[in-house]
Order: C-alpha cells, then sequence, then structure tokens
C-alpha cells in the first residue's frame, strides 16, 4: 500500500486480486456446478420433447372372427418401428376393461361384416398418446382399404385441456417439496445437527406436505375444476409426493451439504420432469427417459393422479409404491446421515 493510501502493483494485478476476492474457488465451483446443471436441463427437456415416436403401444383387438382377430395382431405386430405391442382379448368389454383399469392405452374392435372398423381410445391417458395411437391405426386401416372411428371412452375433463392438468399439479406438488427442503437448509444449515433436529426437520417437512397436499387437490379440483376423482385420494397422493421429494432433498443434503439441493434438482426437475409421461405419455418418449420415467417422483405422481382422476383409482397402486419407498428411503439416510455426524457446520 503506498503512502497515499492507494493500492501498491499495477491495475490489472489490483483487479486480479479484487477478483479473488471476491470469488472464492467454492464459489466458482457453484457456478460451474450450476452451468453443468443448466445445460443439463436443456438436454434432457429437449432430448425427451424433440422427436416423439410412439414405441410398443398398448393395444387390445377384438374380432367376432378369432381368426380375423390373429390376423389383425399379427399385421399391427409387423409394423415398422414396432408403434404397437397388440394382443387379442375376447370381446369388446374385456379391452374396455382393460382400458379402465390402464393395462392397455385403446383398443380396435373389427367388424368383419362391414368396411368400418372402430378404434377406442382413453384421452385421459395423455391426448397426445390417443392422437398418435388414433394416426397409427387409421393409417393401416386405409392401406386395407377400411374406415375407422375413433371413440373416446375415458376423455378429458372439460376444465382439463389435453390432459396437462395434472403433471402440473404434480410438478407444483414436487416443487413445493424441494423447496421447503432447501429452506429448511439454508436458514438452519444444510445437515442437521444431530438425529432430533433431523426428525424435527421431518416433522416440519410431513405438516407442510399435509398442507401443500390438500390445497393443491382443492385448488385442481372444486376451484378450478380441472380434475375430477375423489379429492382425499388426490389430498393423500399430494401429501406423499411432497414428503417424498422434501426427504429426498433432505437425504441429498445430508450426503453432500448444500450441493444436494442441486441433486435434487437434478433428480426431480432435469430428469423427471420431462420423463414424468405428463406432455407426451411413456410409450412417445425416448428409450432412456421412457426406462426411467415410472420409477422418479413426477412420473409415479403423474400416473396415480390420472389414475385417481379418471381411472377410479385404477393402476395407483404401484406408482403409489414408488413414492413411499423413496419417501422411507429419504428418512432413513437424513437421520443416518445425521447420526453419523461428529461435529455441527452449525447449529440446525
Amino acid at each position: 500500500m503506498a503512502t497515499d493510501g492507494t493500492p501498491d502493483g499495477p491495475p490489472r494485478t489490483r483487479f486480479a486480486d479484487e477478483v479473488r476476492d471476491a470469488v472464492s474457488l467454492r464459489a466458482a465451483l457453484l457456478v460451474i456446478g450450476v452451468l453443468a446443471l443448466q445445460l443439463a436441463f436443456i438436454t434432457s427437456y429437449i432430448g425427451a420433447f424433440h422427436l416423439p415416436k410412439p414405441h410398443e403401444v398398448p393395444l387390445a383387438v377384438v374380432s367376432p372372427t378369432g381368426q380375423l382377430t390373429d390376423e389383425t395382431v399379427r399385421r399391427l405386430s409387423e409394423l415398422r418401428g414396432d408403434p404397437l405391442d397388440p394382443r387379442a382379448v375376447p370381446d369388446e368389454a374385456t379391452a374396455l376393461r382393460q382400458i379402465e383399469n390402464r393395462d392397455v392405452d385403446g383398443a380396435l374392435i373389427v367388424d368383419p361384416r362391414g368396411t368400418t372398423d372402430r378404434l377406442l381410445v382413453a384421452s385421459a391417458s395423455g391426448a397426445s398418446l390417443a392422437d398418435a395411437l388414433a394416426e397409427i391405426v387409421a393409417l393401416t386401416e386405409r392401406e386395407r382399404g377400411r374406415a375407422l372411428d375413433v371413440v373416446d371412452v375415458v376423455p378429458d375433463a372439460p376444465g382439463d385441456a389435453r390432459g396437462l392438468s395434472s403433471f402440473y399439479l404434480v410438478v407444483g406438488w414436487c416443487v413445493g417439496g424441494y423447496l421447503c427442503a432447501a429452506i429448511l437448509a439454508i436458514s438452519a444449515g444444510a445437515r442437521p445437527a444431530n438425529a432430533h433436529r433431523a426428525l424435527i426437520r421431518l416433522g416440519v417437512l410431513l405438516l407442510y406436505s399435509i398442507v401443500a397436499g390438500l390445497l393443491g387437490s382443492v385448488i385442481a379440483g372444486p376451484v378450478l375444476d380441472a380434475l375430477p376423482g375423489s379429492l382425499p385420494a388426490l389430498w393423500g397422493l399430494g401429501a406423499l409426493l411432497v414428503f417424498t421429494v422434501g426427504a429426498i432433498t433432505l437425504a441429498l443434503q445430508g450426503l453432500a451439504g448444500i450441493i444436494g439441493i442441486g441433486l435434487a434438482i437434478l433428480l426431480v426437475v432435469v430428469l423427471g420432469n420431462p420423463s414424468a409421461g405428463g406432455a407426451y405419455p411413456y410409450p412417445l418418449l425416448p428409450p432412456f427417459w421412457r426406462a426411467i420415467g415410472p420409477a422418479l417422483p413426477p412420473g409415479a405422481g403423474t400416473f396415480a393422479a390420472r389414475s385417481i382422476s379418471y381411472f377410479r383409482g385404477n393402476g395407483a397402486g404401484g406408482p403409489m409404491l414408488i413414492l413411499a419407498a423413496w419417501a422411507v428411503v429419504g428418512s432413513a439416510v437424513t437421520v443416518g446421515c445425521a447420526l453419523r455426524r461428529r461435529a455441527p457446520d452449525r447449529t440446525g
């Protein structure tokens, strides 16, 4: 320092020193991590949505003539790219029951006495999937000189445009879950000081989840009239989903500190949202996203929400178990990290 109070050294050196003081190595590494997370977000969303293509869409096939049914199944199963997964069923009632149970996404009813067949679809499972299924089957019918009538047997509610309300509800619940856990970390330290503090955080998260699940269900149901179905069932799903995502975030914070918030965003937002089957259901997604979607909270939550809203809960059991498993593991890791901790970073 000079006698007049000005810093020593040339301006370029002084500027470099100021940058090092203002941006620590830890901050620089975190910024690089944010950049990587941002690029992963762009890659995941564009990669999942840029070229939707149907793959092995489950389709029931019915005809009064068994031989004609077998021929239709064989013909549809041999389409280039395997867009359909046709299977013969004995009658239309069975086909309809399988659609309502979410075992298949549509049913082709072949009429051997006429030139027009019927395709049963369920737009409540995803309008883009119903549209793709109708397009594929209509093309195969035209090639054989036959017409096709499309019947939506499980349509969207009037206030649920293209069946996306359940997906947006789930996304909102997920955002609330990891933000609640992140706030607990920012306000009182990323890692709880001991197991007792960890249990308190989980308790706070549970109370928040119950309230968030209820309010989200009320907004989507009675207030906006976007989703039909059982309000208590949606409430239960919402509470479980919010707690699950929050518990995952707390667990990752326990393992990695403040970086765990970024890891939670990677898991839930970057990987989970585009693979959730919201805008494009699973059979329209590329292989990677189609494989991981059902196992991640947004995908399990979206499938369960649609099942509750439109299919009397059919098919929701598996996704609910997946969410419960995530919740148990997240809670156990959160408490386990607190038990293994030897010296607290700060009061938590």
